[in-house]
């Protein structure tokens, strides 16, 4: 057996596998009939609020991508953009990144869209999203640089972590150095994902509609953020919220969806990382990852699976 058909697996497997453990980690820190009483005593105004601007970004992120197909000359339904948008989401939650895919077939199915084409705005979207994650990012890392750096100085010698950081600095200026001038396969690999996101960041700039491209590329991690805040309301025992312990709990748990299927296991782990931090209490900050997590998995599930029904009949003249 080829080294590639193992590793295809294991990038299935694996995800699967890290999020059942997970699944059991976090409910071995919290009694089932505690997280239930959690639930049952959770302001659902709140999750409402949350669910409602989760599918706002979802409806936005439907909606710019026809900015990405109309120069290239397909003028496609609304409806099929939000079903695939939805169907891709869902299919997420099997295998990873195996939702781009189908959100692409989608359009080559029912609107004549050429599936490189298509794919090909998805990965430019994504550059756009990760581009923006950075400045989140970046931004958090302005705002609570005292509590961050107070934090690894507790941890670590003042003097060793900015010997370290100094260290860090001069490793990545040697590295992109080396990366330039090296012609090796993983060198070549990381210059053509920098000029990718380079290009597909450019090309937003020569969108006929750049600027309501960037508005909802804004719009729609304003409403992430927006859905995340909100949602901590529900729980009382959580308390005020700081927006620190919001920006950087919104970031470990976004990344925490790309370590397993949807996030299944990992989200609310991650929401406890980041909450304990800033000394808010661990088991509402978990139960809080499980509402959040269950809430916004819910509205994916619902109209994910609609939208797969409802496809066929909605193109049924094609």
């Amino acid at each position: 057996m080829s080294k590639r058909p193992i590793i295809q697996v294991l990038k299935i497997v694996l995800p699967i596998l890290l999020g059942v453990f997970l699944i059991w980690y976090s409910l071995s820190k919290i009694s089932i009939s505690g997280l239930l009483e959690y639930f049952k005593n959770a302001n659902y105004l709140y999750i409402f609020l949350g669910v409602i601007f989760g599918l706002l970004s979802h409806l936005s992120r439907a909606y710019r991508w026809l900015f990405m197909l109309e120069p290239m000359g397909y003028k496609v339904k609304m409806g099929n953009s939000i079903m695939a948008v939805f169907a891709a989401y869902l299919i997420n939650y099997t295998i990873p990144r195996a939702g781009e895919v189908a959100r692409a077939t989608v359009l080559t199915n029912y609107e004549g869209v050429p599936f490189q084409k298509g794919f090909g705005t998805i990965v430019a979207e994504r550059v756009a999203d990760f581009i923006v994650m950075l400045l989140i990012i970046g931004f958090t890392l302005i705002l609570q640089f005292e509590f961050i750096f107070n934090f690894f100085a507790e941890k670590f010698n003042p003097i060793k972590l900015i010997i370290a950081f100094s260290i860090l600095l001069i490793l990545g200026f040697l590295s992109i150095i080396y990366i330039k001038k090296s012609s090796s396969k993983i060198a070549i690999k990381i210059k053509n994902f920098a000029n990718g996101l380079i290009e597909g960041a450019l090309s937003v700039f020569k969108m006929k509609k750049k600027w309501a491209f960037i508005f909802h590329t804004f719009f729609i991690w304003a409403m992430y953020i927006s859905m995340f805040y909100i949602t901590t309301f529900a729980i009382k025992d959580l308390g005020s919220v700081s927006i620190g312990a919001v920006l950087i709990g919104f970031i470990l748990a976004t990344f925490s969806i790309a370590a397993t299927n949807g996030g299944i296991g990992s989200y609310p782990e991650a929401i406890v990382i980041a909450f304990t931090l800033f000394g808010l209490p661990e088991d509402p900050s978990r139960a809080f990852g499980w509402i959040m997590w269950t809430s916004q998995t819910l509205l994916i599930f619902v109209l994910g699976g609609l939208s797969l029904l409802y496809l066929p009949f909605f193109n049924r003249n094609k």
